[in-house]
């Protein structure tokens, strides 16, 4: 399946200086940005067909793939002067770089890579700024199963903040983390048809236009993941999964122990 990535947005909480546009996806976690991590999550499972939605930032995003140094991550010897690489990364990624407008929101992203998905039955899409262990497999699967339009992966809520249940005259009743309510929100991962194309106005949103349409009509299903899923909005998150790395806990990096 071919995997679409929204990758232009400009991340405002991780936003570094005007003169140096960063985007989001492109902050560091160990010696690879986020953007690398999420790829090699899906190609660990097969999926190795990539469609980059830019916007802003796209010059470093190109870049990065342009230059690309197999060498940062994996051994390699050098003979009679040649480099000769023990194993690869992205030698068997086909990437397709598409500019989808500097101000886009992603349904719109999404609406303006349509023609590389043509002929696809099932496409994945992902923020490009979300990190999990979850089974891609099991998720595709249950999706086709399920005969659905599309399916969203949903974690529990992440926050630290705590919801307070006040009467009338202001006084408290109870207090909850939102941790332990009995919701979940959308953790980023997406499988989804063409359907869903064909429900996307122009300037549209993909989960609240497409995704909320699907569901008034039983389309879509929810995956519930409990495993690992961190996202990387802010630099204190991105902070958190590079301390991570450097400790060797690294749960999103399904791929180690892949034979290249």
């Amino acid at each position: 399946m071919k995997v679409v990535l929204f990758c232009g947005g400009y991340g405002m909480r991780m936003r570094g200086s005007a003169d140096d546009p960063i985007p989001k996806p492109m902050q560091m976690v160990g010696p690879r940005p986020l953007l690398w991590h999420v790829m090699r999550y899906y190609a660990h499972y097969g999926h190795k067909d990539f469609i980059l939605c830019l916007g802003y930032g796209a010059a470093h995003i190109k870049n990065f793939f342009l230059t690309y140094q197999e060498s940062v991550s994996n051994d390699f010897v050098i003979r009679d002067g040649k480099v000769e690489m023990l194993s690869t990364d992205i030698s068997d990624w086909t990437i397709t770089f598409v500019d989808t407008g500097l101000e886009s929101p992603i349904g719109e992203r999404l609406r303006r890579v349509r023609p590389h998905l043509e002929g696809e039955e099932y496409f994945l899409a992902n923020y490009a700024d979300v990190l999990t262990d979850a089974p891609l497999d099991e998720m595709i699967d249950k999706c086709v199963a399920a005969g659905a339009a599309a399916s969203m992966m949903i974690v529990p809520p992440q926050s630290s903040f705590h919801c307070v249940d006040v009467d009338d005259s202001g006084r408290v009743g109870t207090i909850t983390p939102v941790a332990k309510l009995p919701i979940w929100e959308n953790g980023g991962y997406f499988v989804l048809t063409p359907e869903v194309l064909d429900l996307l106005p122009p300037g549209g949103d993909l989960v609240e236009d497409a995704c909320g349409a699907l569901a008034r009509t039983g389309r879509l299903i929810g995956y519930q993941h409990l495993g690992f899923w961190k996202p990387a909005d802010t630099f204190k998150e991105r902070a958190e999964l590079d301390a991570a790395y450097a400790s060797g806990d690294r749960p999103w990096m399904v791929w180690e122990g892949d034979e290249c």
